[in-house]
């Protein structure tokens, strides 16, 4: 019998989400892990279309602002999905969304490899944001509600790191591809849609995860999540009492007033939505476009600076690993500072490359820059999403994510005509902005969120 839940209960409640946090799940590090892989699937999709623009450009010949809506159309979609997304998340709950977001993604996934022009190329990838989008809100929802304090922000973390590994994966079968003298458009067609392979594999491997034990905790729906929670812990909730209860749907802007009348909450979400603008910012200008910016300049021929970026992106790889494993150490601020002021120096030093055409000086910045900005960005979806109450938890990692898309989707459509507007130097100098502005809202806003326990 369901009854409407009385303060016992809702007590009960508080302390069952409590003790969860501090709880030791021996199946977290798998849950977490599969979670992260989704984050490959995306790095091939986003990504990999800056590796092969340049063949789309040579077969099409698009305007700039076309060839910019293709390559960004993605992360347009992506704010939709990641707004709806997680709002879905709190309402429908973890698995129902991480589920079909993926059969979603395989399907466009195939659609984009047969478009026959540039125009439809745009319309597939903004509907395959959207559930790109949708799954990262939902993969950090269920990571926080997943693994005990400290763990959750480890693995959170790692995203950068999975960014990396992907795009490193995606320049090497680009590279192979172009090696084995495979036709242009082949190349691009193929790797586009092989980004499915992946996608089939993670949707086959979490078929079989269970809700959340937070979420269903906090939906009343204490008899599963009791026996949820036996199965996972070996431990059966026995504050819980043994039936369900009524509990009001969560409302999507509530979020926002719960978050901000808490000093500290709502100072670490809203240092985690600069940091979100900044790194995307940072990113989704100079270092998306890297490979194209390399041959404009006359770094190297296409083959060439594909593996001059495979280095870059090892590299990054590298910097993703390291950096969650010292977050416990400097915590979420010094990673960070650390970050936006290792990139910031780095843009400088590019601008002042390209003014004075120091082509060679060209992939050490990249390097440098690479590196911090697998640092500062490495956090700033899991600031939000951790200090976040749990029934808003997947509208608050939605509301963070649309912070990374919406700037990255205006900074890949539009700098390719800012970059023939101003120059590579003078845009590369105007990019500098982003990673002040994160470096100082490191400083002066962000507070050490760092085994945050909800309550």
């Amino acid at each position: 019998m369901t009854v409407s839940i009385t303060i016992s209960e809702q007590t009960a409640m508080d302390q069952a989400v409590r003790h969860l946090v501090t709880k030791f799940n021996p199946k977290g590090n798998r849950i977490g892990w599969l979670m992260m892989a989704s984050i490959l699937i995306e790095a091939w999709d986003l990504y990999s279309i800056a590796f092969v623009l340049i063949f789309i450009s040579q077969q099409y010949h698009p305007s700039a602002l076309l060839l910019g809506l293709a390559a960004a159309g993605t992360q347009g979609g992506a704010v939709v999905g990641a707004i709806a997304g997680g709002w879905l998340t709190d309402r429908l709950g973890r698995r129902v969304m991480f589920l079909s977001t993926m059969i979603m993604f395989i399907i466009f996934a195939i659609a984009q490899a047969f478009v026959p022009s540039v125009a439809w190329l745009a319309v597939v990838r903004l509907v395959l944001g959207i559930p790109l989008g949708s799954d990262i809100s939902n993969g950090y929802t269920y990571i926080m509600d997943a693994m005990p304090k400290g763990d959750r922000e480890v693995m959170g973390n790692r995203w950068q790191f999975m960014f990396a590994v992907g795009q490193v994966i995606t320049l090497a079968v680009v590279t192979v591809f172009i090696l084995s003298g495979m036709d242009h458009e082949l190349i691009w067609r193929v790797t586009l849609g092989l980004g499915v392979v992946p996608a089939a594999v993670i949707l086959f491997l979490r078929h079989d995860l269970p809700e959340t034990v937070v979420w269903l905790v906090r939906r009343g729906r204490f008899r599963e999540a009791k026996q949820v929670a036996a199965r996972q812990f070996d431990d059966a909730l026995d504050m819980l009492p043994d039936h369900d209860v009524t509990v009001p749907r969560p409302r999507a802007m509530a979020f926002l007033s719960e978050t901000f009348r808490d000093p500290l909450r709502g100072r670490a979400t809203f240092a985690g939505w600069i940091a979100c603008v900044a790194q995307s910012g940072e990113f989704s200008t100079f270092a998306f476009y890297i490979p194209t910016l390399f041959v404009m300049v006359g770094v190297s021929t296409v083959l060439g600076t594909t593996l001059v970026t495979m280095a870059l992106y090892v590299i990054a790889a590298i910097s993703g690993w390291v950096g969650p494993l010292i977050t416990p150490k400097i915590g979420h601020r010094g990673i960070s500072q650390w970050g936006f002021g290792i990139v910031l120096v780095s843009l400088l030093v590019a601008a002042w490359a390209l003014f004075h055409d120091a082509k060679m000086v060209l992939p050490f910045a990249a390097a440098a820059m690479l590196w911090g900005h697998y640092w500062d960005a490495s956090n700033c979806m899991t600031i939000p999403s951790v200090v976040a109450r749990p029934q808003y938890r997947g509208t608050a990692s939605g509301f963070a994510y649309m912070f990374v898309k919406l700037p990255a989707f205006l900074a890949i459509f539009l700098f390719p005509s800012l970059f023939a507007a101003i120059g590579q130097a003078s845009a590369t100098l105007l990019v500098a902005v982003f990673p002040l502005i994160g470096l100082l809202s490191a400083i002066f806003i962000l507070p050490e969120v760092y085994g945050f326990e909800q309550d």
